[in-house]
């Protein structure tokens, strides 16, 4: 297992990501929010003119993510911006150096890297976790080829070992959005958005399930801002974009290897995960799909986030599970 996965998708993993089908947003059922019993518990609006340290931490490294991405993660205004109550995350092409790792898996002496692009990336790591909720996120991602914008979870300790064996939940990625498709539908290009789950043992014995939708319009998701959620309870995670659930996964199709999970079918995905957003640029799962590459035409790009909220289940806090219906 290299270090690569303990923040993103290790190698094969990423190569793979774009491999499976599209499901018909008319298969997709509706789940509302409301009269749900979800009880909001965590939220940041974005509000003001700065990000609130007390919620988010900036992540600085330039290793990108162990997906060959091109970016460095700053610290920067020109990176990160809270502006007409959204959080910005900004990716430019520039040469910047940078720390290689984040603290948690740098190494002892953390070497300076070079990339060709900046960007940025948030996390509450040390900050906040939950175990089971809803949480969800009103956003606008990106076009262009070579641009992936994720809002995603890791877990606050890894109970069960380094990545993939305690899991990863991958709420919102989207990669080269309307770029070359062949299997789109609409013609306007790649205009589906992927959610997924990471699990099982250390590469390449890693193992994913993943969807990836298309909005019921055909519509790009970059044209406007849509709400992207999991609702995660015991032994059952599914997924929505504005409240249609499109993947749905219960505990028999997960597991990991690790030998303190034995016995516990819920596990990797019965621990507290923190939340992250990003705005990478390239990588493998990026550049080797679609229309191949980073397209200089895709930078400077912006990912926009207008809230992100976490509910637990009034009814059910111990496992979520009375709120998923």
């Amino acid at each position: 297992m290299t270090i690569a996965g303990l923040l993103k998708a290790g190698t094969l993993t990423a190569a793979l990501l774009l491999s499976g089908a599209t499901k018909p947003a008319a298969e997709q059922p509706l789940s509302p929010l409301e009269g749900a019993g979800w009880e909001l518990v965590w939220a940041d609006e974005f509000e003001g003119t700065t990000l609130d340290r007390a919620k988010w931490t900036p992540e600085q490294s330039c290793w990108g993510g162990g997906n060959s991405e091109r970016q460095c993660y700053t610290d920067r205004p020109e990176n990160i911006a809270v502006e007409g109550g959204m959080l910005l995350l900004k990716a430019r092409k520039e040469r910047f150096a940078g720390p290689a790792r984040p603290p948690e898996i740098a190494e002892r002496d953390n070497p300076t890297l070079v990339q060709s692009h900046t960007s940025g990336k948030v996390r509450t790591i040390g900050l906040h976790a939950w175990r089971y909720g809803r949480i969800e996120a009103r956003a606008k991602v990106p076009a262009g080829q070579g641009t992936w914008p994720a809002i995603w979870m890791m877990p606050d300790d890894p109970a069960y070992g380094p990545w993939p064996r305690s899991g990863e939940i991958d709420i919102l990625e989207a990669v080269n959005i309307g770029a070359k498709c062949t299997v789109c539908e609409g013609g306007k290009g790649e205009n589906r958005t992927i959610s997924a789950l990471h699990f099982g043992d250390f590469a390449p014995n890693n193992r994913f399930v993943d969807s990836r939708t298309a909005l019921p319009t055909g519509e790009l998701p970059s044209d406007d801002f849509h709400v992207y959620a999991v609702e995660w309870g015991e032994g059952l995670i599914r997924f929505l974009v504005d409240d249609r659930v499109h993947l749905t996964v219960t505990a028999d199709q997960w597991s990991t290897a690790a030998r303190n999970a034995k016995g516990n079918p819920a596990a990797p995905f019965d621990q507290p995960f923190y939340i992250m957003a990003n705005l990478a640029v390239g990588g493998r799962l990026s550049e080797e799909n679609n229309a191949k590459g980073v397209a200089a035409g895709s930078f400077p790009a912006q990912f926009a986030v207008d809230w992100i909220r976490v509910y637990r289940c009034a009814s059910d806090p111990a496992t979520g599970r009375a709120c998923i219906r």
